[in-house]
Protein backbone atom coordinates (compact mmCIF):
# COMPACT_ATOMS: atom_id res chain seq x y z
CA UNK A 1 0.00 0.00 0.00
CA UNK A 2 1.58 3.54 -0.97
CA UNK A 3 1.96 5.77 1.73
CA UNK A 4 -0.39 8.78 0.57
CA UNK A 5 -1.21 12.47 2.14
CA UNK A 6 -2.57 10.83 5.50
CA UNK A 7 0.88 9.81 6.49
CA UNK A 8 2.59 13.23 5.63
CA UNK A 9 3.13 15.69 7.92
CA UNK A 10 3.15 19.13 6.55
CA UNK A 11 6.07 20.51 8.42
CA UNK A 12 8.23 17.34 7.20
CA UNK A 13 7.60 17.49 4.09
CA UNK A 14 7.78 20.67 3.79
CA UNK A 15 11.47 20.88 5.84
CA UNK A 16 12.37 18.00 3.61
CA UNK A 17 11.65 19.82 0.29
CA UNK A 18 13.97 22.53 1.78
CA UNK A 19 16.68 19.89 2.16
CA UNK A 20 16.73 18.83 -0.90
CA UNK A 21 16.65 22.53 -2.40
CA UNK A 22 19.51 23.29 -0.19
CA UNK A 23 21.74 20.20 -0.98
CA UNK A 24 21.00 20.20 -4.87
CA UNK A 25 21.20 23.40 -5.86
CA UNK A 26 23.44 24.98 -3.01
CA UNK A 27 25.91 22.46 -3.71
CA UNK A 28 28.95 23.79 -5.34
CA UNK A 29 28.78 21.49 -8.57
CA UNK A 30 25.15 22.83 -9.00
CA UNK A 31 26.53 27.02 -8.15
CA UNK A 32 29.61 26.49 -10.60
CA UNK A 33 27.05 25.21 -13.44
CA UNK A 34 24.72 27.57 -13.03
CA UNK A 35 27.32 30.80 -12.95
CA UNK A 36 29.22 29.28 -15.96
CA UNK A 37 25.97 28.52 -18.34
CA UNK A 38 23.20 30.56 -17.34
CA UNK A 39 22.84 33.82 -18.21
CA UNK A 40 21.57 35.62 -15.45
CA UNK A 41 20.46 38.95 -18.00
CA UNK A 42 17.38 35.91 -19.32
CA UNK A 43 14.44 35.30 -16.66
CA UNK A 44 15.64 31.50 -16.90
CA UNK A 45 19.51 31.85 -16.19
CA UNK A 46 18.07 34.29 -13.40
CA UNK A 47 16.04 32.11 -12.04
CA UNK A 48 18.95 29.17 -12.44
CA UNK A 49 21.54 31.58 -11.05
CA UNK A 50 18.70 32.19 -7.69
CA UNK A 51 18.26 28.81 -7.15
CA UNK A 52 22.08 28.56 -5.97
CA UNK A 53 21.63 31.42 -3.17
CA UNK A 54 22.06 28.71 0.38
CA UNK A 55 25.58 28.16 -1.45
CA UNK A 56 27.64 25.75 0.82
CA UNK A 57 30.73 24.72 0.11
CA UNK A 58 34.36 22.84 1.35
CA UNK A 59 36.76 24.73 -0.95
CA UNK A 60 39.80 25.52 0.56
CA UNK A 61 40.89 28.84 -1.08
CA UNK A 62 38.20 30.53 1.35
CA UNK A 63 38.80 31.50 4.65
CA UNK A 64 37.67 29.35 7.54
CA UNK A 65 35.33 32.32 8.77
CA UNK A 66 33.24 32.36 4.75
CA UNK A 67 33.01 28.71 4.54
CA UNK A 68 31.50 28.00 8.24
CA UNK A 69 28.96 31.34 7.45
CA UNK A 70 27.96 29.93 3.80
CA UNK A 71 27.32 26.50 5.35
CA UNK A 72 25.74 28.00 8.25
CA UNK A 73 23.56 29.73 6.33
CA UNK A 74 22.06 26.56 4.31
CA UNK A 75 21.54 24.92 7.68
CA UNK A 76 19.82 27.95 9.42
CA UNK A 77 17.51 28.10 6.19
CA UNK A 78 16.57 24.51 6.59
CA UNK A 79 16.05 24.95 10.60
CA UNK A 80 14.40 27.90 10.00
CA UNK A 81 11.82 26.52 7.43
CA UNK A 82 11.03 23.48 9.71
CA UNK A 83 10.34 26.29 12.82
CA UNK A 84 8.21 28.54 10.40
CA UNK A 85 6.18 25.79 9.23
CA UNK A 86 5.69 24.70 12.92
CA UNK A 87 4.57 28.38 13.81
CA UNK A 88 2.71 29.63 10.98
CA UNK A 89 -0.76 28.82 12.10
CA UNK A 90 -2.14 28.98 8.28
CA UNK A 91 -2.69 25.01 8.15
CA UNK A 92 -3.30 24.57 11.74
CA UNK A 93 -6.43 26.88 11.54
CA UNK A 94 -7.86 25.36 7.91
CA UNK A 95 -11.03 22.94 8.25
CA UNK A 96 -9.26 20.48 5.75
CA UNK A 97 -6.25 19.67 4.56
CA UNK A 98 -5.24 20.32 1.16
CA UNK A 99 -6.40 23.82 0.99
CA UNK A 100 -5.00 27.09 -0.20
CA UNK A 101 -4.14 28.61 3.04
CA UNK A 102 -1.75 25.44 3.49
CA UNK A 103 0.50 26.05 0.28
CA UNK A 104 0.73 30.08 1.40
CA UNK A 105 1.75 28.72 4.98
CA UNK A 106 4.64 26.71 3.47
CA UNK A 107 5.92 29.55 0.71
CA UNK A 108 5.62 32.07 4.03
CA UNK A 109 7.79 30.43 5.93
CA UNK A 110 10.12 29.80 2.91
CA UNK A 111 10.34 33.44 3.11
CA UNK A 112 10.77 34.31 6.63
CA UNK A 113 13.57 31.90 6.64
CA UNK A 114 15.68 32.88 4.18
CA UNK A 115 15.46 36.62 5.60
CA UNK A 116 16.08 35.26 8.67
CA UNK A 117 18.90 33.03 7.86
CA UNK A 118 20.66 35.49 5.76
CA UNK A 119 20.19 38.13 8.39
CA UNK A 120 21.87 36.08 11.11
CA UNK A 121 24.45 35.06 9.52
CA UNK A 122 25.76 38.54 8.84
CA UNK A 123 26.25 38.73 11.90
CA UNK A 124 29.29 36.40 11.25
CA UNK A 125 31.53 37.88 8.57
CA UNK A 126 34.55 39.81 9.06
CA UNK A 127 33.26 42.75 9.00
CA UNK A 128 29.35 43.18 10.03
CA UNK A 129 26.83 46.26 9.40
CA UNK A 130 23.84 46.75 9.68
CA UNK A 131 23.39 48.22 5.66
CA UNK A 132 24.73 44.54 4.83
CA UNK A 133 22.41 42.08 7.31
CA UNK A 134 19.57 44.20 5.62
CA UNK A 135 21.28 43.67 1.93
CA UNK A 136 21.55 39.97 2.87
CA UNK A 137 18.16 39.18 4.78
CA UNK A 138 16.58 41.70 1.55
CA UNK A 139 18.43 38.79 -1.52
CA UNK A 140 17.52 35.66 1.54
CA UNK A 141 13.49 36.77 1.25
CA UNK A 142 14.17 37.37 -2.50
CA UNK A 143 15.23 33.98 -2.90
CA UNK A 144 12.46 32.90 -0.82
CA UNK A 145 9.46 34.00 -2.03
CA UNK A 146 10.76 32.81 -6.35
CA UNK A 147 11.66 29.55 -5.15
CA UNK A 148 9.15 29.12 -1.60
CA UNK A 149 6.26 28.14 -3.62
CA UNK A 150 8.36 24.48 -4.07
CA UNK A 151 7.68 24.79 -0.22
CA UNK A 152 4.02 25.55 -0.81
CA UNK A 153 3.78 22.47 -3.04
CA UNK A 154 5.38 20.32 -0.64
CA UNK A 155 3.65 20.84 2.29
CA UNK A 156 -0.15 21.00 0.57
CA UNK A 157 -2.41 18.06 1.71
CA UNK A 158 -0.08 16.93 4.84
CA UNK A 159 -1.15 16.13 7.98
CA UNK A 160 -0.85 19.16 10.92
CA UNK A 161 -0.95 17.57 14.49
CA UNK A 162 -3.74 16.41 16.58
CA UNK A 163 -7.54 16.04 14.85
Amino acid sequence: MALGNRYKSAPGAGTLAALILVLVFGSPWYADWASDNADPNTAGGWFLNLLAWPRWSFDTTDSLRDIIVADLKAILLVVLTAVFLYLLPGSQLARARGTISQFFSGWAAYIFAGGFAALLTTLFLANPSLINAFRAAGNGASYGLFVGWIIGLATLGGYRGTR
